[in-house]
Formats: structure tokens, sequence, C-alpha cells
């Protein structure tokens, strides 16, 4: 459903958007996992058609998206991170606004309206202005705004951010309804849960750019069964370093900022195996960190940093 391939969008000397390759299939849901700042917003506003691109090549539906934006746009939604609503405008309103705009009219933009409020818990506040509406009833809008038309490609952008439990939960259901139905779905978020719970497979980004790709157990699979920290002192790391490597449990062991990095087949007996070995050559820990095998902690693992960074 979406070719992408060597995508680059600058801002003046800075990547935004470091030539990025990957494709999405029709009826999946596909993570953009990464801090703020990684690019994400900016590859779904050049989907949506609402950003230019300096390089690469992108077909959405089999259109070319340079050339056939118009093409395009029938065929995707947006549902973006800011909330997209005129708050002084009833719900219907809203909804009949960016119905209009996608050409529907009459009885059938009467009865998408119908459809997506009853999708979203909100036909018993049709004409009620946006205004009166909580956090999480306004991102409920939001969602139906962005699937008026039925679009076969779904962009949703941060969708769960500052919403309440309830309306989280409203919008994994949909997501898994419209998965179901067949829509392509880009999910971008920084909460490596919901990524865990949602999609099929994962980009994990930063800096503009996509360092893996794959499901989520294959992203697990590089982080194997763990990565363990361990702080020493600085001729402590170098006299260790060469005993840690033949332990049965590691996989690898590296000095990275100060610190032994092991990577472990199963990350607590190597853990117990490190323990034992800094006591018997008398090399005293000064720091212990483990991180066991979720998209956190392949994030941490492939960038040095936090998803929340």
């Amino acid at each position: 459903m979406i070719e992408i391939n060597g995508l680059v969008k600058r801002y003046g000397d800075r990547l935004a958007v470091d030539h990025l390759s990957c494709s999405v299939r029709a009826g999946e849901v596909f993570g953009l996992l990464g801090p703020n700042g990684a690019g994400k917003t900016t590859t779904i506003s050049i989907l949506a058609t609402l950003l230019p691109f300096d390089e690469g090549e992108v077909t959405i539906g089999g259109y070319d998206l340079r050339r056939e934006a118009e093409r395009v746009k029938p065929l995707i939604g947006l549902v973006p991170q800011e909330l997209a609503l005129y708050p002084t405008l009833s719900a219907w309103d809203n909804l009949a606004f960016f119905g209009r705009i996608y050409g529907l009219r009459g009885s059938r933009l009467r009865e998408r309206i119908a459809a997506v409020l009853d999708l979203v818990g909100l036909r018993d506040r049709a004409g009620d202005a946006v205004r009166t509406f909580s956090g999480g009833m306004k991102r409920r809008l939001n969602l139906a705004a962005g699937l008026i038309h039925q679009p076969r490609v779904l962009f949703l952008d941060e969708p769960t951010v500052g919403v309440d439990p309830q309306s989280r939960n409203f919008i994994f259901e949909h997501v898994a309804r419209l998965k179901a139905e067949g829509v392509s779905i880009i999910y971008t978020t920084h909460y490596m849960e919901e990524a865990e719970r949602l999609c099929d497979r994962v980009a994990i980004m930063d800096a503009g750019r996509i360092l893996a790709l794959g499901t989520v157990k294959e992203l697990l699979d590089l982080l194997g069964g763990g990565v363990i920290y361990a702080g020493l002192d600085a001729e402590a790391l170098e006299a260790l370093l060469p005993h840690v490597r033949s332990l049965p449990r590691v996989k690898a062991a590296s000095l990275q900022d100060g610190r032994l990095k092991i990577e472990a087949h199963e990350v607590r007996t190597a853990l117990l195996e490190l323990i034992e070995l800094s006591n018997a050559q008398h090399l005293p820990l000064r720091s212990l960190a483990v991180l066991e095998p979720n998209l956190e902690s392949v994030f941490l693992h492939l960038t040095g940093k936090r998803l929340r960074d």
C-alpha cells in the first residue's frame, strides 16, 4: 500500500528525515517508534501530502506522491497529534465540514456522519459544541474526522497523548477493528507498550533514520536474552573484559561510556556469573543495570538513550 525509498527532508543543514526506506502492507498496523524529535511527525506530514520532500520516491496505493498527490488524497485519512477541530461548531457540523472536503454530499454525507459518530461513541453529543467536550472526547471526534471518507490508509500521529485511560483503550479497540477491515495504519508513538500491543511491524526511529525494522519479536531478538551494564574502576574494566567474554551465557562484551556492556543469552544467569567472576577477581562492581527484552530496552541498546529522552 505504501512504498518509501530514500526519503529525505531537510530544514537548512538539518536532516529531519534521513534517507528513510520502508513499505507498509495492506491491512497492516505499522508503528513508528521513537522519542520526540525523531522525525515521526515530519514523515507522516510528508506522506499525508502536507509537506514537500527533497529526495526519494513515495507511492501510496500505486500513485506517485510527488506527481499524483491529488489521486493520493482521497485514499488517506490523517489524525494529527494536535486536535484539528473547530471548537465553536458541533460535532456534527465538524464532521459535515470535513466530509464535504472529501466530496461527500446529501444522504451519503449524513450516513457517514452518523456512522462515525456511532463508531466513536458520540452520537448523543452530536449537536453539542466541541468546546464543551472533554479531552478524550475531542480525541475520539478527531479520529472520526479522519475516518469520515472511509480511507484505505490512516495516519495516527501520537493519538493517545493526553487522553484518559478509557479513551486510550477505546482508540486501541478501534485500531484493531480498522485493521480487521483492511485499513493500513501508520501509528506513531513514543510509548513502547502501545507499539508492542498494536503493531504488526515496528520501525525504531531516531534522528530521522530507521535504526531497526521488524516484528516485535524480531526486534526483541536483537537484544537476545538481555543486556547488562556494569560499572567498575577503569583498571578493573580492562582486566575483567576478557574473562567476561569467556562466560558461557555471554554473547558479546565491550566497553561503552566507561561501563562494561554485556549482551547475554540468559541475562539473569549471566548476571550471577558476572557477580561470581568479579568477586573471584576481587574487582568490585560499582553499579549494575539490567535490560530485559522489551522495545524500550532495544531502543536504549541501539541508541544509548531512552525513548522519552
